[in-house]
């Protein structure tokens, strides 16, 4: 099974420089509707982060600058992908456990999100994560 799975936005722009724009209700390339979006930015060295998964929430991750690894695991299947280009998105499914590791002095990232915060909507352990997996499996 293939966890990434990335969105290519067009990209508009001349000689002035470029542009990426995502529309609500005109683009059809993000496959649900955006309620939250966030970024990441200013990660001090050596740190990674995320380490959770959603049970519903589904985000697409755009690395609009400098570059992070950032690892995905179904709970059977764990894969990972560096992120460094603002015209791509990765796709994050709900269930999908996830860590951002490596991240440059630069790196800014870009999440747009399916849902609001809600704390009650994360896994925070992996054993925890596993174990609803397989439930959801049965």
């Amino acid at each position: 099974m293939e966890l990434i799975r990335w969105l290519d936005f067009e990209r508009l722009g001349d000689n002035r420089g470029e542009l990426i724009a995502i529309e609500i209700g005109v683009d059809k390339i993000i496959p649900f509707e955006i309620k939250r979006v966030y970024y990441i930015y200013a990660t001090a060295p050596g740190i990674s982060r995320g380490f959770h998964a959603h049970r519903n929430l589904k985000q697409i991750a755009i690395c609009v600058s400098g570059t992070c690894k950032m690892v995905l695991d179904n709970g059977t299947v764990r894969q990972e992908t560096i992120m460094n280009s603002a015209t791509r998105g990765l796709v994050i499914e709900s269930m999908v456990w996830r860590e951002m590791h490596d991240f440059s002095p630069d790196c800014v990232l870009l999440v747009l999100a399916s849902e609001h915060y809600e704390e009650s909507d994360y896994i925070r352990s992996y054993e925890t994560f596993l174990e609803e997996q397989a439930c959801l499996k049965n």
